[in-house]
């Protein structure tokens, strides 16, 4: 393989090149094999500048726009859950809020954000549902945090993701999401298809941007 093709290995799977599906002030490659559609790390923010855009951020759980938000992953999550369920939401952000609808709807929670809650803690136990929303367009290295997350997950349990997806080239080129200069990994249907197939997991596809990855009973570690 050409050394200069390295930042063009994908960074979910590590399978394949991937090839130019897009460029604007940034190239976006797509796999293959698993479809992601990522940025090459020369294009990462550093972490101060990277922190500084999520401080932009004005989410509470006080605002009840954005628990309506929230609401499109916590509704069909919740409706999965048996009661007094523990769970984790991992990329927390600044202002905590997923968690504290969960708590409020009697589950037990912990919170992970690399940025506002960086104890790594919470990553060393098990849960019967872990959240991520608008997080999974920010990873960096989405094979070692998604695969950290699953095995966080108890037999049965539920990981939720809240993310906007890829649907073709066209819409791609006029799409806001990618302009965001922190999301640097963009998922489409097929690519959750394909997580769900790496974990031997059973996939549900809530709505445009809620998917449900349900871990199976008899589940082990690689």
């Amino acid at each position: 393989m050409n050394h200069e093709h390295v930042d063009q290995i994908c960074p979910l799977c590590h399978i394949s090149e991937g090839s130019l599906f897009y460029q604007d002030n940034r190239e976006y490659f797509r796999c293959p094999t698993c479809h992601l559609v990522f940025v090459s790390p020369k294009c990462f923010l550093p972490p101060k500048e990277e922190q500084a855009q999520y401080d932009k951020h004005e989410n509470s759980a006080d605002d009840p726009r954005y628990r309506r938000f929230l609401g499109r992953l916590f509704t069909p999550l919740s409706q999965r859950l048996h009661s007094g369920s523990c769970g984790l939401d991992f990329g927390s952000g600044p202002g905590p809020t997923l968690s504290v609808m969960f708590e409020e709807a009697g589950h037990s929670m912990e919170i992970y954000d690399p940025f506002y809650a960086p104890d790594p803690t919470p990553l060393h136990q098990q849960y019967d549902f872990i959240t991520a929303s608008e997080v999974v367009e920010h990873l960096h290295y989405p094979q070692r945090e998604l695969d950290r997350l699953w095995s966080c997950l108890k037999p049965e349990g539920l990981l939720g993701i809240m993310t906007k997806r890829v649907i073709d080239q066209e819409a791609f080129s006029r799409w806001h999401y990618k302009n965001d200069p922190t999301h640097v990994c963009f998922y489409s249907i097929e690519t959750f298809q394909w997580l769900a197939n790496h974990w031997n997991a059973t996939l549900t596809v809530s709505d445009a941007v809620v998917v449900l990855f349900q871990k199976d009973n008899s589940f082990r570690a690689d």
